[in-house]
C-alpha cells in the first residue's frame, strides 16, 4: 500500500481536493482508501438506533453489516488514540491510501494553502510535504501547484509514488483485492 498525506489548515479545501482526485486514480485502474483525522469529536451513529443502543451499553465494538457495505465502529471507552500506523493496518489491501490530517505524521504530504485563511505555511518546518498547492504564489523549491489543478496533482502524486502507468501494467493494472 502506497500511503500520501494532505495537510492544511481548517477550511483550506483538504476534502474537496481529495474528492477531486479520488476519480482520477480510479479511472488509472488504482483501489484507493481514504483516512481522515477529525480534531473533533463525531460520531456516525444516531440515537436511539439499535447500533447506538449498543455502544451506549458498554459494547467495545459495534459492526453494522448489509448487502452494499459495512461500517465497524470502535469506542475508545477512554483508552489512547491509535497512531496513523494502526489505522493502516486496520484497512484492507489496496493500492492507494490518502491521509487527511495527521499532518505531524512522517509520511509523504502535501500541503494546502490558502491565502484567505492567514495561516503561516507548514512546509518549512515540516520535511514530509513533498508540494504544495495553493492559491497565490509561495517562495520555495517544493513543487507547487493551483488548488483546482488535479490532473497535474494527481499525476505528480503517482509519479512520486512510482504508480505510473508501466507499474499499474507491471502489477496487472492495481491491486483487485
Amino acid at each position: 500500500m502506497k500511503v500520501f498525506g494532505f495537510a492544511g489548515m481548517s477550511g483550506s479545501g483538504k476534502t474537496t481536493l481529495i474528492e477531486q482526485l479520488i476519480p482520477r486514480f480510479v479511472m488509472d485502474g488504482l483501489r484507493v482508501s481514504v483516512i481522515k483525522h477529525a480534531h473533533h469529536d463525531f460520531d456516525i451513529d444516531r440515537p436511539g438506533k439499535d447500533s447506538w443502543r449498543h455502544r451506549e451499553a458498554g459494547a467495545s465494538e459495534v459492526m453494522i453489516a448489509a448487502g452494499h457495505r459495512w461500517v465497524l465502529m470502535h469506542e475508545l471507552r477512554g483508552g489512547p488514540e491509535p497512531e496513523l500506523p494502526e489505522h493502516l493496518n486496520r484497512l484492507s489491501p489496496c493500492d492507494l491510501v490518502l491521509v487527511e490530517g495527521f499532518k505531524r505524521q512522517p509520511i509523504p504530504k502535501l500541503e494546502i494553502h490558502r491565502r484567505a485563511a492567514g495561516k503561516p505555511l507548514l512546509h518549512p518546518d515540516d520535511p514530509h510535504i513533498v508540494a504544495v498547492a495553493t492559491d497565490e504564489p509561495v517562495h520555495t523549491a517544493l513543487p507547487q501547484f493551483g488548488l483546482e489543478d488535479y490532473d497535474a496533482i494527481a499525476a505528480f502524486i503517482m509519479d512520486y509514488l512510482g504508480l505510473g502507468a508501466h507499474t499499474l501494467l507491471a502489477m496487472g493494472q492495481g491491486n483487485r483485492c
